[in-house]
């Protein structure tokens, strides 16, 4: 563990808890990857199985959600898919320090790849619905990020 002091006394631990924040990102991108291609009942399936046009999937969770769909099926596609992508939004910036475009860019070329990955081996589908809920999910993330960020400048400041 890197600890200093700087002028004021305080300690600083910047290299422990960046280390500890990469690896906490680290073993929750695996669990991720866990869960996309083995969790949740995946089985391989016999056809390749993708969906190309945009919001269909989700139109689809939303116009028979009252209907007696499995709420749980919809509250795992919809909400998961946001939902499970949020912690990359609040701590990608912290582990790169890139700014959002650059930031969403590799989280998007990140997503695209597993996507296409379980296309190709045939352990879940390449949805194009499930890429932008995830990229929702990044984004609400890193407006998080940006907030706590904002309150701790902002706290620091004399009033």
């Amino acid at each position: 563990m890197y600890v200093s002091i700087n002028r004021s006394g305080v300690f600083l631990m910047k290299f422990a808890w960046r280390r500890a924040i990469t690896f906490a990102l680290t073993a929750y991108t695996a669990l991720l990857v866990y869960l996309m291609f083995f969790g949740f009942g995946r089985h391989t399936y016999t056809d390749y199985m993708y969906n190309l046009k945009p919001f269909s999937t989700i139109m689809l969770y939303l116009s028979v959600s009252g209907t007696g769909i499995n709420t749980y099926k919809w509250l795992l596609n919809l909400a998961g898919n946001i939902g499970m992508f949020i912690p990359f939004g609040i701590i990608l910036p912290v582990v790169l320090n890139k700014r959002y475009l650059s930031l969403l860019y590799i989280f998007s070329a990140g997503i695209f790849v597993l996507e296409l990955l379980q296309l190709i081996t045939k352990r879940g589908s390449f949805d194009v619905d499930d890429f932008l809920l995830n990229i929702i999910g990044f984004t609400i993330g890193y407006l998080l990020y940006l907030g706590v960020r904002q309150f701790a400048r902002n706290k620091g400041e004399p009033q």
